[in-house]
Order: structure tokens, then C-alpha cells, then sequence
């Protein structure tokens, strides 16, 4: 690629010859903006630099809101309905209205702290207040990964999101019950109509969405065991099967004898209800937790059904997700290796096992220095 300088009227141009395009036209691209001559050089200077290296990006006009557009069409087909659903509606409530406009080659660092700074004032929709550092860092990673694809697709040089700061959130202290506090609850829920959901989320640590997308295919009472295969969201008020979280995230888990009895005896009750219904018109997705009339579980109704059955059973007020981190942290103050833990909850990696439960790590390495010390002194 060559290029040279010129001046027009008061303002001087780069102008770039970027050789002959398939139909044998020479391809030339002017770049305006410059005040002087030593600025328009100094750019062309950079510009065939980085030809030479192979990083040259070509001048684009395209905004941010035109790129992010391509970007979720693109990547469309890749990612989880409920994760896409989750992207796109930060892109059209945060993204597009405040940065939309600028030039996709012109965002910079500098303008991204800013639009984080507004999201932290006034972010919310039509200005409603502000919004949580914790929501403005999902903002962060999903335009930090819009921009790594960019940059990818040789239309930035560089991502500018890693040259921003977001805003750190605030670590909440996770809440967990007590065994006594769990079997409180367990207790409680005997001969609800879902206590089987409820025991198997307390023994198993399984995510919402595994649960309600669960089918009776997958599970093998006479064995003990159970395989998370597919999952249930919630994606515009659309229920959507799909892919579980993760690949590791496919598993298998076994169960306890007193779970099995409790699906037993859950699925004695769902045939009585196919029965009544009439079986010719229960629907054929064959899930395990289901309606009165066999159809799917909404998520939130889930959430907010658990919520009652904590106030009735009058043990501290925790989140439905809480549950798995109730039966995480079970197993590892029980002296079950983390692995072991990380596989039956479906983290991609231990380290993430380890990262999420460090509160239960010091008395875990207290029993292993008791112990080591048993077998090295005796007694």
C-alpha cells in the first residue's frame, strides 16, 4: 500500500492507494481531518506501518450501534437463546442509546469510562436512576467482547474496551443455610407438591433451568442416577429448551437414597395426574417437574413459589440459586474433594468450584492439618 498527502481548500487529506480492486479499477481511499501537513504525515506514517505488519484496518464509517447489529446476527447461531436474549437487551437498553452514534474506529477508552460513568448516574431507562456497578460490568464484558470480535473481523486495530475501567462491584456475602436450617425447610415442604424439586436442588446443587428441563428419559431410579442433558429458560416470555451452561455442565450425577424416593414418589403423583387429565393429552416433552396439566414450569413462578415455602418454613429468607451454593458448600465442609464437587455442580473448570466456595477453605485446611499431623504423630 502506498500513500501520499494533500491540501484542499484549508484542511489537508491522506490519500491511500490500496491497489486495484476485481474489476481492475485502482482502489483509493481519502482520510480528511487534519489541521496541518505534519499531521496528515504523521498519520500516513502510521497507517503504512501498519500495512507493513499486516494490522492495517481500513477507514470505516460504520457507528457502534450498526456494528453491535451485525455482531448479535452474527453470532446468532453461536450462542444459547437465553444468553443471546440476555445480550441483545443490553445492547438496545444501554449500548445503542449512548454510544450508538459514535464512529465504531473513533470509540476510545476515554469515551467508554464516560458511558459507563452516565450508566452509573442516571442509566437506567428513560434516565430512572442509576445503575448497579454489577449491571454496568455485564454492560462492560458484553461490548468488551463485541469489540475482540471487531478487532478480529480487521475492523479495529486494537479493542478500546480493554483500555477502559469498569466499575468495580462490591462482593456480596453469599448465603447459605445451616444443615439443621436445610432440613428445616426439607421438612417443611413434605407433601408439597414439587418437594421433590426442592430435595433434588438440596442434594444435587442443580441450576434452575437443569431441573425444569429435566426428563424422566434421563433419569434412572433403579441406578441411582440422573443426567443433565438439556435445560429450560425463560427468554421473552418464551419457554425455550436448550443446551445446558456449559459443555462440563452435561453430566452425570448420582443420587441418594432418600432423593430417589422422594422422585419415586413424585412420579407416582404425576402419573396419577396423567390419569386424571387423560394421557392421550398430556403434552409429550416427557419432563419430570411440571403443571397440573403436564405443561412446563415457568422459572419465575419457581422462584417466586420457593420464596413462599422459605417464609412458611421460617428459615432465613435465601435465593432459589442459593440452594446450590447450600448443597457446594455441604459438600466441601464434609471433606468431599473439590473435583468431585466440580463435576456433580457442572463448573467449567475447579478453579471455579474453589474461586466461588474459598469460605469454606479454611476449615477444610485446618481438617487437613489435624489429620496429616494424626498420621505423622500418632494419636
Amino acid at each position: 500500500m502506498r500513500g501520499s498527502t494533500k491540501k484542499r481548500g484549508s484542511k489537508w487529506y491522506i490519500i491511500l492507494d490500496e491497489g486495484r480492486a476485481e474489476d481492475g479499477r485502482r482502489r483509493q481511499r481519502w482520510i480528511s481531518g487534519f489541521t496541518t501537513k505534519a499531521a496528515a504525515q504523521a498519520r500516513l506514517t502510521e497507517l503504512l506501518a501498519s500495512a507493513a505488519t499486516g494490522a492495517y484496518v481500513p477507514p470505516s464509517k460504520n457507528t457502534v450501534a450498526g456494528f453491535m447489529v451485525q455482531w448479535l446476527d452474527a453470532r446468532r447461531s453461536q450462542l444459547r437463546p437465553s444468553t443471546m436474549y440476555g445480550y441483545a437487551k443490553i445492547v438496545r437498553a444501554y449500548i445503542t442509546p449512548e454510544i450508538g452514534t459514535v464512529a465504531l474506529q473513533r470509540l476510545t477508552g476515554a469515551r467508554i469510562n464516560a458511558f459507563y460513568n452516565t450508566l452509573l448516574e442516571h442509566g437506567r431507562a428513560a434516565g430512572k436512576g442509576a445503575l448497579s456497578a454489577r449491571t454496568v460490568g455485564h454492560v462492560h464484558r458484553v461490548l468488551r467482547r463485541a469489540m475482540r470480535d471487531a478487532v478480529r473481523w480487521r475492523l479495529l486495530s486494537t479493542n478500546p474496551v480493554d483500555l477502559a475501567d469498569p466499575p468495580k462491584a462490591q462482593a456480596t456475602a453469599m448465603k447459605v443455610w445451616t444443615p439443621e436450617e436445610l432440613r428445616r425447610f426439607l421438612a417443611s415442604v413434605q407433601g408439597d407438591r414439587l418437594s421433590a424439586l426442592w430435595t433434588l436442588a438440596a442434594t444435587t446443587g442443580a441450576r434452575r433451568a437443569e431441573l425444569l428441563g429435566l426428563r424422566w428419559q434421563d433419569v434412572n431410579l433403579d441406578a441411582g442416577r440422573l443426567s443433565i442433558r438439556q435445560t429450560l429458560n425463560d427468554v421473552g416470555n418464551r419457554l425455550v429448551i436448550g443446551e445446558p451452561k456449559t459443555a462440563r455442565s452435561k453430566r452425570t450425577i448420582s443420587l441418594d437414597a432418600t432423593t430417589v424416593d422422594a422422585l419415586r414418589e413424585h412420579r407416582r403423583r404425576q402419573n396419577a395426574e396423567i390419569m386424571a387429565f387423560g394421557r392421550a393429552d398430556w403434552p409429550p416433552h416427557d419432563l419430570v417437574f411440571t403443571t397440573e396439566i403436564g405443561e412446563p414450569v415457568r422459572p419465575a413462578w419457581l422462584t417466586r413459589t420457593f420464596q413462599q415455602r422459605v417464609k412458611v418454613a421460617g428459615v432465613p429468607k435465601i435465593r432459589l440459586h442459593d440452594l446450590r451454593h447450600t448443597c457446594a458448600s455441604l459438600m466441601l465442609a464434609a471433606g468431599i474433594p473439590a473435583k468431585v464437587a466440580s463435576e456433580r455442580l457442572g463448573h467449567a473448570a475447579i478453579a471455579i468450584t474453589l474461586d466461588t466456595y474459598s469460605h469454606v477453605m479454611p476449615a477444610m485446611e485446618q481438617d487437613a492439618a489435624d489429620k496429616v499431623g494424626a498420621i505423622v504423630f500418632g494419636g
